[in-house]
């Protein structure tokens, strides 16, 4: 008996809920798939399917082995794959679904370094906003600022980066420095929408055991992919922007931007993950995107930012509300 083809069929069949459904993802004949089930069943001594007309359904057996099994074969499927991209060099495309901002500031930069190592892969951007269901046609990569959710997917957090509240040098000139987070509200804040169209005009502070929640208001709101708009009319003077710390170090590094209540920890900041399906890393040239990524976001993170990494998302994510004032004030 071949082991590890029967145990592809079995989990196949496990997956599609029945022979002629996995012999059709497997591109074999349904007799190919049905007779290895069945040998495996007699090797083991155990009924792993009940049999219907509607289908399979695993047995109490089959469940258990399914569980065991399909990791190992999972990791026998990547080392080969491993195997034969190091004796080929990887190539074609890496379709990547990413949003504007992260793309511009932070992937950017990076990808002449990677097609530097694998010149015969394809990086293919797609505008994505959320990760979505693992049905989405043609998407390989999510690299995403959010708390994804897409159950059948794998997430892994990249890096944090951080808020700062920050407005030109001449904006404080003219308008003071605030000395406190609650002196914000009387200034001319620029908000932006999440990806979910939440205004988020509450500004969430912690210096130590003290927190603060601040409501603020101002001249603009804009959608995220428009966040740019919120970024000028500051750096010309015209108002208070709530910023990650990644998207606009430059300018605050050259003094355009001059950050304020830099004592506080500014909270609710998104994390930067890529998601991809279990299968993915099965592909050599996506299993090499993969990888270059965690690489330049872990030097990008930095160890300050690291040390107070938190699980979750907070209270308002994936809120459907107009304004996040108009959600109930968040304990503790």
């Amino acid at each position: 008996m071949d082991k590890l083809r029967s145990l592809q069929y079995f989990i196949a069949s496990a997956e599609q809920g029945s022979f002629s459904a996995a012999a059709r993802s497997l591109e074999v004949t349904i007799p190919a798939v049905a007779k290895l089930v069945s040998t495996l069943e007699k090797d083991l001594g155990v009924r792993l399917f009940e049999r219907s007309a509607q289908g399979l359904v695993l047995t109490a057996a089959g469940e258990t082995y399914l569980e065991s099994c399909r990791p190992a074969v999972a990791a026998l499927n990547d080392l080969d794959e491993q195997m034969r991209a190091s004796s080929t060099r990887a190539r074609g495309t890496v379709v990547v679904g990413i949003q504007h901002l992260a793309a511009k500031d932070l992937l950017t930069p990076a990808l002449p370094r990677f097609f530097a190592r694998h010149p015969e892969i394809q990086v293919d951007l797609r505008e994505s906003t959320q990760v979505v269901a693992t049905d989405a046609p043609g998407v390989d990569v999510y690299i995403s600022f959010a708390w994804p959710k897409a159950p059948d997917m794998i997430h892994r957090s990249l890096a944090l980066t951080r808020f700062v509240v920050c407005a030109s040098p001449a904006y404080w000139a003219a308008h003071g420095v605030p000395g406190h987070p609650r002196e914000l509200a009387d200034h001319n804040c620029l908000l932006i929408r999440t990806q979910t169209g939440m205004v988020m005009d509450v500004w969430n502070f912690r210096r130590g055991a003290d927190t603060e929640q601040v409501t603020v208001k101002g001249s603009l709101v804009c959608n995220n992919a428009h966040r740019d708009v919120a970024i000028n009319l500051a750096l010309a003077g015209q108002g208070v922007v709530r910023t990650l710390e990644w998207n606009n170090r430059a300018e605050m590094t050259a003094g355009a931007l001059a950050p304020v209540l830099t004592d506080w920890e500014l909270l609710d900041a998104p994390p930067m993950n890529i998601s991809y399906r279990p299968s993915a890393r099965r592909t050599a040239r996506v299993r090499l995107f993969i990888d270059f990524v965690l690489e330049i976001f872990r030097e990008l993170e930095s160890p300050a930012v690291r040390v107070g990494r938190v699980a979750g998302a907070p209270h308002w994510a994936n809120r459907n509300v107009a304004r996040a004032s108009s959600l109930p004030r968040a304990r503790g």
